[in-house]
């Protein structure tokens, strides 16, 4: 399998100011099989670490991890871009378990 994307749900969210451009750090849970893991994103457009908690994400857990500034990405967390190019999160639009593989 070339790319593995599951689902998760956003455990923690903090603000990331070393990041060259605006971030969050997140810590992602996906269940008994890969546990939390740890990913920066550049979402600060259309969400703030208060609302991020708790809420279900889709993410490539296969890339090998990449070093962001003094975090260790070890997850790519999906989006698309909006009107004006930011990130808008991917995710389940019905109830689904976490760690729940992409067919």
């Amino acid at each position: 399998m070339k790319v593995d994307i599951r689902v998760g749900e956003i455990t923690r969210a903090d603000s990331f100011p070393e990041a060259r451009k605006p971030a969050f750090k997140l810590w992602v849970d996906f269940g008994p099989d890969l546990g939390v893991r740890k990913s920066s994103a550049q979402i600060t457009r259309h969400y703030d670490v208060e609302s991020l908690p708790g809420r279900k994400v889709l993410a490539v857990v296969n890339f090998p991890p990449r070093q962001i500034g003094p975090v260790m990405s070890e997850i790519l967390v999906l989006g698309v871009p909006d009107e004006d190019g930011e990130v808008v999160l991917l995710k389940p639009d019905k109830d689904v378990p976490i760690g729940g593989r992409m067919y």
